[in-house]
Parts: C-alpha cells; structure tokens; sequence
C-alpha cells in the first residue's frame, strides 16, 4: 500500500538535502519537508562561525553530482568556510537543484502509520506513514512509503542547570542567557559583552569559540572578562588535541583557548554544577549544587549540548538507548561516557533502523544526546539509507568511512566526575574495540578519537557538535 508515495525527509539541513540526492540518484520519488524558509535554516543561525573542515569533506558526493549539471562551481576544497558562507554556496544551489521536491514552511508536528497508533500490529508494516504538516495556509496530512528525519537538534538545548533540567530562576532569566554563540561582529551584540562579566558554561568547541571571542573583545573592551563554568572536576582534555588533531583549524582552536585562560583573559571554575540562577542587584549570580555562589555575572552563555525533540515522533515504534536516546544500535559507538577517542565506526542503515520498518534517524538527530558530530557522518549515513531503500542491500551494507582524530583520548562522561583521574580516562578506552574492527581505518583506541565537533546543523552539536 506504500507503493506510489514519496520517501520523506525531514529537514532541509545537510543531512536531509544529501539523503533527497542520494534518492534522486536512485530513481526514487522524494519529498523534503522543511519548517524554516530556506535550506539549511538551522546552518545560517550560526552563520558567524567557521567550521573545522574543508570544503572538501562539507560537500555530499551525490549532492555534487546533482550539481554539477546546474553550472555550479564547487569552491576550493581546502577552504574553510563559515556556517553563512556554506549555507549560500552549497545548501542553497542544492535545494534548488533539487526543485518542487524541497518544500519550505513545511512543519512536520507529528507522524504515525496510517490508521495504526503506536499500538497496532495488524497489518502494520503494509500501512504507508502518514505526516501531520502545519503550513502558512494551514494544517495538511501527506502519505509516505518511508520517513528519514534529519531535522537535527539545533531547536533544542541543553539548558544550564546541571541535572539536565532548567536551573532554578533559568526561565525567569532567560533575557540574559544565550543558548547560542554570541556573533560579536554585530554592534548590537557587542554593546551586550563588552565592558561586562559573562559567564560560558560547557566544555565543548561551541564554548571555546565563545571564549576566544570574549578574550579578543577584552583586548579592545576593558573590564570585558570571561568566567569559563566547567561541570568537570578539572579542564582534562577540553583544549583538545592541539597540534595532534587532524583537523588543524579544530586543534588551533583548542590552541587559542589555552592561551587565552594562561594570559589570564578567562578565568576557570570547575567542578561546579548549576542548581539556581539567581537575580542580584540587576546581575545572576549561578549557585551550585554544592551550595557554592560564582561572582555576579552579566550574561551567561550556556553550551551545554544539544537534545533531540522526539515529541513529533510520538506514535513511531522508536529503538532507543534511554541514555542517549539515539538508536540502540548506533549508542554504545558514540556514548560519550566511554568514547571520545577513535572508535565511532562507520555505520548506516542498519544501526539507524527502528522496530518500525521504513523510518530513520540521520545526521546530528542520530545521535542523540551525544555532543559529536560530523558532515561526513551524515553523508555516509544517507547513502546507506538510500541504498536500503532502493533495495541494494549489498551497498547498504558495505560502510566506508575514515574520521579525523582529535588527538585526545577519554570517556568524556569521566571528566565530569571530579575523582576521576587521567588514568581513569585513558583507561576508558578499550583496546580491544580497535582490535576487533581494523578495517575501519581509525586507529585504535587510545591513539585519539575518531569523532568531530562541527558547527553544523548536522542538525546539527556541538559545532562545531
């Protein structure tokens, strides 16, 4: 009964716009569903940062071939473009390559199986899906033979407090938290940070690119200062792997950071986990579990991490690990309590399958709650779902994919832990993963992760994610 209706996309982000080329590759009807107004919507919001790779891993092979009949020129591969610069180079001209199989301010609020909720068996499997999509003129239902949602993560952060439930006062304060790196090339946004205390919290490359924007503001603004907020009981591995990284301009990052906290332009609290916000004197002041008040602070901007909003996906028979909620499969390759160094192995169709028979997670939606992602995950990820739904399971199957290591090497879930020590971290890699899979052109374990951190929508995380 599926036959005859398009596979869905959801998403018209990286992810969703290589998974509508790698379909149009292989003949089969395709639909994007997009909430936002133009492709990669989630991408121009943090358009002001430059990613860590090159234009040579940032563009789909079957996105190219796309393009490539349209006289798009492909920049230069080793260029690093910025979020904006990617979105209007690439994402665009594919979206519209791509034509009336793109449709904008196309929310998908909810999908199900025709005629069947969650609880149904009979006949299950031969029902099409069915997607309830709110529009400028109103409220419609589509009918699909296949969803792939890459709708990423962007729209839902993590919030500061440190149980993964707003901080006491988070809400109430919420015109003086940002959830977003502060773009301080806009006058506007500079008038809010200079001269003023702000508060960074998160561990990740999205809170260093913010402190290296806040250190070079200090130089021209003074009494600008940064005050860098770490749940983990010491920095550990949060400057990266420096000159070790593959990716060199991840690794300068990482680089810079550490200059700027050893010139004295940030200062560091560690250990201290975010119970309440509270307003003083027009100022917050953040308050540990422990009881422990930071100084007041102007602004707060909080780089938590990403979660995926299921909420749309109510009635779709899920797999998910509860920890991470990314497919179960897919879970223990990515969970940051133990891997941060090299053993994300290439996966596709098979790891991002669910009980319902049809529907995928892709790109940084996949992953879940875990902080790492990469353009080149995503793309590897379509093709194998493209290739599954086509019915060439062979290619399906046969998941090739070589990432970047970040040159640092440990759980990341052990650094949150204030007792854990350096050698607990190195400790919680196993050798014997690398071992068991040597074709997957990682390394081993411990030599350094294979995972990437990416300003991109890719959904999508932590970005740069």
């Amino acid at each position: 009964m599926a036959d005859g209706h398009p596979v869905v996309v959801i998403g018209a982000g990286p992810a969703g716009l290589a998974a509508a080329a790698e379909l149009v590759a292989r003949d089969l009807q395709v639909l994007v569903l997009e909430k936002g107004d133009r492709a990669g919507e989630a991408v121009s919001e943090w358009g002001h940062v430059r990613l860590f790779s090159m234009w040579r891993d940032l563009v789909a092979p079957a996105a190219e071939k796309l393009l490539s009949g349209t006289g798009w020129q492909r920049p230069d591969d080793g260029g690093y473009p910025t979020g904006r610069e990617w979105a209007q180079s690439y994402l665009a001209p594919l979206a519209e390559a791509l034509g009336d199989r793109v449709r904008f301010g196309s929310r998908v609020t909810g999908v199900s199986r025709l005629g069947r909720d969650r609880i149904v068996d009979a006949e299950r499997a031969e029902q099409p899906f069915t997607l309830r999509v709110l529009t400028h003129e109103g409220e419609e239902r589509l009918l699909a033979r296949a969803v792939v949602d890459a709708s990423g993560t962007w729209g839902s952060p993590n919030p500061v407090g440190g149980d993964g439930l707003p901080a006491l006062g988070e809400t109430a304060a919420a015109g003086r938290i940002s959830y977003r790196i502060p773009d301080l090339s806009e006058e506007e946004t500079r008038i809010r940070y200079a001269g003023r205390t702000t508060a960074v919290v998160g561990s990740g490359h999205s809170a260093l690119t913010a402190l290296v924007s806040l250190a070079a503001l200090a130089q021209e603004s003074p009494g600008t200062k940064a005050l860098w907020v770490l749940r983990r009981g010491e920095v550990g591995d949060a400057f990266g792997g420096g000159a070790d990284d593959q990716l060199a301009a991840r690794g300068a990052l990482g680089q810079r950071a550490r200059a700027a906290v050893e010139a004295g332009d940030v200062e560091v609290v560690t250990g201290f986990r975010t119970a309440e916000v509270r307003s003083a004197d027009g100022r917050l002041v953040l308050v540990g579990e422990d009881g422990r008040e930071l100084e007041p602070v102007d602004e707060v901007v909080a780089l938590t991490g990403f979660r995926p909003d299921l909420s749309p996906l109510s009635e779709v028979r899920l797999g998910l690990d509860p920890a991470l909620q990314a497919p179960v499969e897919l879970a223990p390759l990515i969970d940051p309590n133990q891997h941060s160094c090299g053993t994300v192995y290439p996966h596709g169709a098979a790891e991002l399958s669910h009980p319902e028979e049809g529907f995928f997670l892709a790109g940084m939606k996949s992953y879940g709650r875990a902080p790492t992602f990469l353009a080149l995950t995503g793309y590897e990820q379509v093709r194998s779902i493209a290739a599954h739904l086509a019915g060439d399971h062979e290619s399906a199957a046969r998941v090739e994919l070589t990432l970047p290591e970040t040159g640092v090497c440990g759980g990341a879930g052990l650094f949150d832990d204030p007792t854990a020590t350096k050698a607990d971290a190195v400790g919680s890699c196993d050798p014997s993963e690398a071992a068991e899979k040597p074709a997957t052109g990682q390394g081993d374990c411990c030599s350094g992760p294979a995972q990437q951190v990416e300003l991109v929508e890719l959904g999508e995380r932590d970005r740069v994610s």
